[in-house]
């Protein structure tokens, strides 16, 4: 063990490791594999896509060396609860020959059933009518069979039929289709029972259905394609997807091939079940007995290769639809913008965008609400203000939901001027409120920029006006008040906003501990004081860490148990926020000691990245005090290795970011005046913004006269 935390790496810690090997003996934690999954054409004329090429492990191991971060990771999986890597699709449909002389196994039927015909009944309004004073009445069951008794006209088999499809409420269905069973007036065919488990789904009461499919299977009546195909959606519906799967395979086994419809219901419940392979199984094997997918199924396709972010899965999708000549409908493009937007793809999503418009479909809120989050996530601030635009010249459909999900990306960029226009325009409009949402958007907006005016008074207005606090809300308000340096507005802000029930999360403490960070004096302790009641074993923390007294052990095993019970992205702010507050009380040592915990407890993965030709230091995820920490252990480490003499690189580098929000605050200068402090050889680089250059040569100079002077 001692071998891996030798000076060569990118952590130096003067910790004695001894105490941590306990650590790095902990169970294996079990890694979620990517299943690689092939996707087959039945069809001979296809076009495969050929495989990338695998990658040299052995020539990429000699090339780069893992960081201390990389070996470290797998540690935080023992040592910390994260959530599990979702699987992901790796591989791109593959083409299968198939042979023209066997018959093609059927597994569906590709037409759907026909549903059988009514005869003309003479007394057909008669009887509707009485159906829908069944239906609107407030009967108790007593009076409802007291009525029944008053039906029009005999219940004969097709007389009965008609009242019972013609009923709506579920439970008046269900009693009159037991009425009918209990006068035992003629045997009950499957079509009773279909069209009563028809108005059960719509009641979505798949208990009472299931009921009713093992009565018929005790009565020796058929279950045919449609009583399958309603079990299975119904339970669709339910969420049920284990049940539906179930009847599914049921029905294999009685010999009855499912319809169309029913064989798309089932690839979208293998999709919501997250079973990826059995969807694609499923799908081939449908294409290589001839069936042509309708819109649907390949919206299912596109929900799953979205889901993963595969980008070849979702291009796959395309492709089959132009090869079957299948017109995408509105649900279908919906569906994959979503899936563009999970697979980072914000320019080919706006070429679909433009595509749809194109072919006459004009789209709904959802549509536009998808494409605004692309644009918001990829930061296109003028393509979603274009959008907007759009939507407005063309009176495209605009709800709350998607004024909000535009007021939202306003807020992620930064654009203080926009989002205000677009508060003004949802209140005047007459098809959309301001809601808690609305509000919180913009309290974010003025928490980045730190006007605290509008704060407070669009604070204000929320009380006159009846909208609830939440707890993001709050959390805006504490950032913009923390930064304004008006401690008495804060506490007063967040003593009200716990008074109306909002209870403090992960992020809101993250917000108040770095209040902390850059507060001196009584204005600290009134920060603290907030603290307290929203995380009191923090608090705890924060004094134990400015105890001169507390070992490096307890620190240790109490921020292990702090992480252990902090949400996964909350972690990382947390140790950030702590070292800064350790550095702003001159406890040094402290902050390289959390720094280091944090490392091996996998918070900075990617923080060193080695190539034969450079060494970099990214620090563009962590606070000021955290990257002058991370640049100080580093110093200290290259120090060792060119005392040592070990091989440098040509070039090393820092990456702090350039800083893509309006309102950033710029790590990049914070850092530039810690490396003009500590006299290091690193220079800003002009051609790439947030970076910092140093050759080897300028690096060994600065060890040997740093040493020279201190000799």
């Amino acid at each position: 063990m001692a071998a891996k935390f030798s000076t060569g790496l990118d952590i130096h810690c003067s910790i004695p490791y001894t105490s941590d090997t306990k650590l790095l003996y902990g169970p294996s934690s079990s890694s979620t594999k990517s299943s690689r999954l092939s996707l087959k054409r039945f069809t001979i004329l296809c076009n495969s896509t050929p495989k990338s090429p695998k990658p040299n492990l052995d020539l990429d191991s000699s090339r780069k060396k893992p960081s201390l971060s990389e070996q470290l990771k797998p540690l935080s999986n023992t040592i910390l609860d994260d959530p599990p890597n979702q699987a992901r699709i790796l591989s791109k449909p593959k083409s299968t020959w198939v042979n023209p002389t066997r018959p093609k196994p059927s597994v569906l039927s590709l037409q759907r059933q026909k549903r059988s015909s009514y005869s003309y009944n003479p007394q057909i309004r008669d009887l509707k009518n009485f159906a829908r004073r069944l239906s609107e009445s407030h009967f108790s069951d007593d009076a409802f069979l007291a009525v029944l008794e008053d039906i029009p006209h005999p219940p004969t088999r097709d007389n009965a039929l008609l009242v019972l499809n013609s009923l709506r409420p579920w439970q008046k269905t269900i009693f009159f289709f037991n009425w009918i069973k209990t006068r035992n007036l003629f045997p009950l065919e499957t079509i009773f029972y279909n069209v009563a488990m028809k108005s059960l789904r719509f009641g979505r009461q798949f208990q009472q259905i299931e009921e009713l499919a093992f009565e018929m299977i005790e009565s020796g009546v058929e279950l045919d394609n449609i009583t399958y195909s309603t079990i299975i959606t119904c339970a669709k519906r339910c969420n049920l997807f284990d049940k539906a799967v179930e009847w599914f395979e049921r029905m294999y086994k009685t010999g009855l091939m499912p319809d169309e419809v029913t064989y798309s219901a089932v690839l979208d419940v293998y999709a919501q079940l997250g079973k990826v392979e059995e969807v694609m199984s499923l799908y081939e094997r449908g294409r290589a007995s001839g069936w042509t997918p309708d819109p649907v199924a390949f919206a299912v396709l596109a929900k799953v290769f979205g889901a993963a972010g595969d980008y070849d899965g979702i291009r796959f999708v395309l492709q089959e639809m132009k090869a079957l000549e299948v017109q995408p409908n509105l649900v279908v493009y919906n569906t994959l913008l979503e899936a563009m937007g999970k697979a980072g793809k914000p320019g080919l999503a706006r070429s679909l965008f433009e595509e749809m418009v194109d072919s006459g479909l004009t789209p709904d809120a959802k549509t536009l609400t998808a494409l605004i989050k692309i644009y918001g996530k990829a930061r296109w601030a003028r393509d979603a203000l274009d959008l907007w635009e759009r939507m407005k010249s063309n009176g495209w459909p605009m709800d709350f939901i998607l004024y909000n999900t535009l007021l939202s990306m306003c807020a992620d960029l930064g654009l203080e001027e926009e989002a205000e226009t677009l508060f003004h325009d949802m209140r005047k409009s007459d098809n959309c409120r301001l809601d808690s949402w609305s509000y919180t958007a913009m309290l974010n907006i003025y928490g980045s920029v730190g006007n605290a005016e509008k704060a407070m008074a669009l604070f204000e207005e929320m009380s006159r006006v009846g909208i609830e606090l939440n707890v993001m809300g709050c959390t805006c308000l504490v950032q913009c008040f923390g930064r304004a340096q008006r401690i008495d507005d804060l506490v007063k802000v967040f003593e009200v906003s716990v008074q109306r029930g909002v209870k403090p999360d992960d992020r809101l403490c993250g917000c108040l501990l770095s209040v902390v960070s850059y507060c001196k004096g009584d204005d600290a302790d009134k920060v603290l004081a907030c603290l307290q009641q929203a995380n009191p074993r923090l608090v705890t923390f924060v004094k134990m860490l400015e105890d001169e007294s507390t070992s490096y052990d307890i620190v240790k095993e109490e921020f292990r148990s702090i992480l252990t019970n902090t949400s996964d992205d909350a972690r990382r702010p947390f140790c950030n926020c702590l070292i800064d507050i350790c550095r702003k009380r001159n406890r040094a040592e402290r902050a390289h000691e959390l720094l280091y915990l944090g490392t091996v407890y996998g918070l900075y993965p990617g923080l060193h990245t080695k190539t034969p030709e450079e060494w970099r230091l990214n620090v563009r995820a962590l606070s000021v005090g955290a990257a002058q920490t991370a640049f100080e252990e580093w110093m200290r480490t290259l120090a060792k290795i060119v005392q040592s003499e070990e091989p440098l690189p040509e070039v090393l580098s820092a990456n702090t970011g350039a800083g893509t929000h309006k309102f950033s605050q710029g790590l990049a200068n914070a850092f530039a005046s810690h490396v003009e402090k500590l006299a290091a050889p690193f220079k800003q680089s002009e051609e790439k913004a947030g970076f910092f250059i140093a050759t080897r040569e300028d690096v060994v100079s600065w060890v040997q006269s740093t040493a020279a002077a201190t000799a």
